[in-house]
């Protein structure tokens, strides 16, 4: 396999430190000449950090040993500038796994955030794939294409491939937005919004016969709520499966 590339100026870092029981205090950074990391474990220049290898030690002004290496899109999303709570990854993954998103597919997202399901999804569809990205707040708007942006530009720079631009960010109310739907045929449907019921009159003409829509809520009474929305309006869906995603770290100490 090829060698990775060295840090270079304006990629991200992850500079990790292992802790007490095993537990890890993780620091992300944009490389710049001249800056500093600075966290509980002292201060390290990024002037230290740019034109070394991923996967290597360097030790701070404290003596503490940090694990250098380029973050993964989990920890990205995770440690990214937030505004609204983020869909976590644990349930991306089986939110994509239910929509069976395919590189190549066109999805519609309603509610863009802080653009974390963008930029899963955006990497989900690969370069001939699409993602229309609905959010009707300016300000969760901007920061969803920031993040965005960051990322790309991150990753133009540590690795020999692209990262896809495929991901149309458009400031507008969903429910307001049929004109649009009517020229648009997508795979899947994702929502991500307080009521999502007012969105589903206007965007399943556009769902292709078939296809999912998944609906990410943060508790049952907006389920239930749902559910009632479509039996009374007579939507044309069908509610296949309703779950909830568990995660639970393990701590395995040897004798």
């Amino acid at each position: 396999a090829a060698q990775p590339r060295r840090f270079g100026v304006g990629e991200l870092a992850l500079a990790e430190v292992r802790r007490k029981y095993s537990r890890m205090l993780k620091l992300m950074c944009k490389l710049t000449k001249g800056s500093v990391l600075t966290g509980p474990c002292g201060c390290l220049p990024h002037d230290d950090i740019i034109g070394q290898l991923p996967g290597q030690m360097i030790r701070t002004s404290k003596r503490v040993r940090l694990l250098l290496r380029r973050p993964s899109l989990e920890e990205y999303v995770l440690l990214m500038p937030r505004g609204p709570t983020i869909a976590y990854p644990k349930d991306i993954s089986a939110i994509l796994m239910m929509m069976d998103v395919h590189p190549g597919d066109t999805v519609l997202e309603t509610g863009s955030g802080s653009g974390a399901m963008s930029l899963f999804l955006s990497r989900a569809v690969g370069p001939k794939g699409r993602v229309i990205s609905y959010e009707v707040r300016q300000d969760h708007h901007n920061l969803a294409k920031n993040n965005y942006r960051h990322w790309c530009a991150a990753w133009k720079i540590g690795h020999v491939d692209k990262w896809p631009d495929n991901v149309d960010f458009i400031l507008k109310d969903i429910s307001t937005a049929a004109g649009d739907m009517k020229s648009l045929t997508v795979d899947s449907i994702f929502l991500d919004m307080l009521n999502p019921q007012t969105a589903l009159r206007v965007v399943h003409p556009s769902l292709k016969q078939g296809g999912v829509c998944a609906v990410y809520l943060a508790n049952i009474t907006q389920v239930v709520e749902l559910l009632y929305r479509i039996q009374t309006w007579k939507l044309p869906f069908l509610c296949e499966k309703i779950i909830e995603v568990t995660h639970r770290n393990w701590l395995v100490l040897p004798a």
